[in-house]
């Protein structure tokens, strides 16, 4: 699975237009550019402004849709999701969107991060007589939309998005229109786009350059838009609080070709290896980066120090979402599968490895025990973040302390469980300068809680009585 070769999964991506003649061959390849942000799952909804319709499936993009399910997908708007299972765990019935009929029309949503509050909530509404058909936290809202009263849609919409804590970029879909929600503070990254005369929606701006579209904005917190045949209008549900980008979206989560609140993440990480280069002078003959993430970084640290920077791994780009397992003889070499050394660049050499994290250990263990096992005099290990000392409820796989190896040892006590000759971490500082984002204050409108423990919201997780606050 993926996360041998990587120690954090993010949750998911989503993708919507409005008003294209292609709305699901659109999202087709607005899907596939955000596959990296998950691998379980995938779906599509469309709306011919009659009915909705949907398919979805688990796996990869191009392993759920064939090209005669795309040609039955007839309709000029539709949301698409991808997915990495975290909260509610895996199964076809979790894969979003989630799509529901009822005699007063259809409702399709799809959601990126994790409601922090779902727990207690689910309780609430399964008093009340909900009976829910899966165990994904998106299905609360659907809920409350439905049992909002005899507002309006939008009100009602707007009332259950009151109702819900943590992170969340929201898209749902009805019969004729679109709305578009980013929580209050705007933990999960969201962008507006424009192909045309429609308008497309995306977890991240790769997915516009994939598709044709041309960016607007950013969708900020708080706000909802609501998107039909006439065009788009905003309003705030919320106000605004505490922004607190995830960090890790920077750092590892997403593409080196989207830009966040306006700054490249290429550009960020080759910053982040600037900043290493300053706080970790060593001295080594090559510089090389975990693919794919940590290239930019170790570019960047290379660009700065004047170690020429090397392939030193390389990635087997034909490994799927599942292989076949090894023998528990080779169990321990599995990762081999994905990631292979370079003995030609790396043999007799001292080496500085770059990587984004460590969570669990277990993966930069087996790199450090490759490098050296092919010809690596020294390795030196560099991280572009702080130590994942807390775990993550906003929708990234690590919700408990126990996982993480950084939550009760030292940096040296790492160092010697990895194998590395030394090991240092970028401060929190230096993260924060190094992304450079223009928010006031100590973060910078960084969410920088699995590093320091200080979350932006309040936290209800699933392991704790679904009422009692962290």
């Amino acid at each position: 699975m993926l996360a041998e070769i990587k120690g954090l999964n993010e949750e998911c991506g989503v993708f919507g237009i409005w008003g294209h003649p292609e709305a699901a061959q659109i999202t087709y390849y607005g899907l596939h550019s955000l596959q990296h942000r998950g691998q379980e799952g995938a779906g599509i909804v469309v709306t011919d402004g009659d009915k909705l319709k949907g398919v979805k499936g688990e796996g990869l993009v191009t392993e759920v849709f064939s090209q005669a399910a795309i040609q039955e997908l007839k309709g000029t708007s539709a949301i698409g999701h991808v997915r990495y299972a975290t909260a509610g765990g895996g199964g076809y019935e979790n894969v979003q969107p989630l799509l529901f009929q009822s005699q007063n029309g259809g409702l399709a949503l799809c959601h990126n991060g994790n409601l922090t509050n779902a727990t207690a909530l689910k309780y609430q509404l399964e008093a009340q007589g909900s009976i829910f058909q899966t165990s994904s936290d998106t299905e609360v809202l659907a809920h409350l939309i439905k049992r909002g009263g005899v507002s309006s849609h939008k009100e009602r919409v707007k009332n259950a998005l009151s109702m819900v804590k943590g992170a969340y970029a929201f898209l749902i879909m009805t019969e004729n229109e679109m709305m578009v929600a980013v929580d209050p503070n705007g933990l999960r990254p969201l962008s507006l786009g424009k192909i045309g005369d429609a308008y497309v929606i995306a977890s991240e701006t790769c997915a516009f350059d994939i598709v044709g579209a041309e960016y607007v904005r950013d969708v900020l917190p708080g706000e909802l838009l609501v998107i039909d045949d006439n065009g788009f209008r905003s309003e705030m549900f919320a106000m605004a609080s505490n922004i607190s980008m995830c960090a890790m979206e920077y750092v590892y989560f997403s593409r080196p070709d989207s830009n966040i609140n306006g700054i490249n993440v290429h550009t960020a990480r080759k910053n982040l290896g600037k900043q290493l280069a300053v706080e970790v002078p060593i001295e080594a003959d090559v510089v090389t980066g975990v693919p794919d993430s940590s290239i930019s970084v170790a570019i960047g640290y290379a660009e700065a120090t004047g170690i020429p920077y090397e392939m030193g791994l390389i990635k087997n780009k034909y490994v799927g979402r599942t292989f076949i397992q090894p023998s528990q003889s080779l169990r321990e070499q599995g990762v081999k599968m994905k990631l292979s050394p370079v003995r030609g660049v790396v043999e007799g050499k001292r080496v500085v490895m770059v990587d984004d994290s460590i969570v669990r250990g277990t993966t930069s263990r087996r790199i450090v025990t490759m490098l050296k096992e092919a010809g690596a005099t020294e390795v030196h290990v560099i991280i572009s973040s702080p130590p994942i000392k807390n775990p993550c409820f906003y929708g990234i796989d690590t919700s408990t302390k126990e996982e993480l190896i950084a939550s009760d040892r030292s940096v040296e006590e790492i160092r010697e469980i990895i194998g590395a000759d030394t090991l240092t971490f970028l401060s929190p500082k230096g993260m924060i300068d190094a992304i450079g984002r223009e928010e006031e204050g100590e973060t910078r409108g960084l969410c920088l809680a699995c590093f320091t423990g200080k979350y932006p919201t309040e936290i209800y997780p699933s392991t704790l009585h679904p009422y009692e606050k962290v």
